[in-house]
């Protein structure tokens, strides 16, 4: 080399600077700085879609200190996403983050809410971020209700009959009340989860079912109901109040 040529400096160290380490989450209740899975916990929930996008999961898990100890798993779409829940539900607990993230949940759809979740907890995104002490083992349970059931919405509508509930927050839509414009004021519904512990606690399917009915609205009010299950392909048959036309 020519006396202007500079010597190379590749090995010259340049030290690092600022290392003031990651910015600190919230996590049941206190400011964390997490370096590693093992250090979080929290509960949360979220949503993933199969590949084809024909169904979806809601996953909600329990994790502490990097260990998932509760796993609820809800979908709807195709047949095989309810028996892949089943498996996933089985596989989840007792795995660490880390794992369940690198396991096959058999869906894709659980696969991916799998992977949403991982993000949520990871930046502090969790259910329980300010809840001093997380939320015990149990807490997704709860979510179910008394009657452990999910809570599934199914409404249908046509350009030619117009809208039918057949289920709701509340449970399955036994009929629809109109008004005198034939517009919905309420509905009666029976709550499944209710009347399958009300059948289990000993009680006759009659005496279960009349217990488990309920109604929301201004039902009472309606002046013609309808069943919103009867074949769509038939003209309602308008009736006074107390007496159900098909739908």
């Amino acid at each position: 080399m020519d006396g202007n040529t500079p010597e190379p400096t590749y090995s010259c160290i340049v030290r690092q600077g600022p290392n003031h380490g990651p910015s600190p989450l919230p996590q049941e209740g206190q400011w964390t700085e997490v370096r590693h899975a093992s250090q979080i916990s929290g509960l949360t929930h979220g949503c993933g879609t199969c590949a084809p996008h024909m169904g979806a999961c809601k996953l909600t898990l329990n994790v502490k200190k990097g260990i998932i100890h509760e796993a609820l798993i809800e979908n709807i779409g195709c047949s095989g996403m309810t028996h892949a829940a089943a498996m996933a539900a089985e596989i989840l607990p007792n795995k660490t983050l880390t794992e369940a993230l690198n396991t096959d949940l058999v869906c894709d759809a659980i696969n991916k809410a799998m992977r949403e979740l991982f993000l949520q907890l990871s930046y502090g995104r969790s259910q329980s971020s300010f809840s001093d002490g997380g939320l015990p083992v149990g807490a997704a349970w709860e979510d179910l209700g008394s009657g452990a059931c999910s809570q599934v919405g199914t409404s249908y509508g046509t350009s030619e009959q117009g809208v039918r509930y057949l289920d709701t927050t509340e449970g399955h839509v036994l009929r629809m009340g109109l008004d005198e414009n034939d517009e919905v004021i309420g509905y009666e519904f029976v709550n499944v989860g209710k009347m399958m512990s009300e059948i289990a606690a000993g009680a006759s399917a009659d005496e279960a079912l009349a217990a488990a009915i309920g109604t929301y609205g201004r039902f009472e009010e309606a002046t013609r109901f309808i069943d919103p299950r009867r074949s769509s392909q038939h003209s309602d048959q308008i009736t006074e109040k107390g007496v159900t036309c098909n739908g």
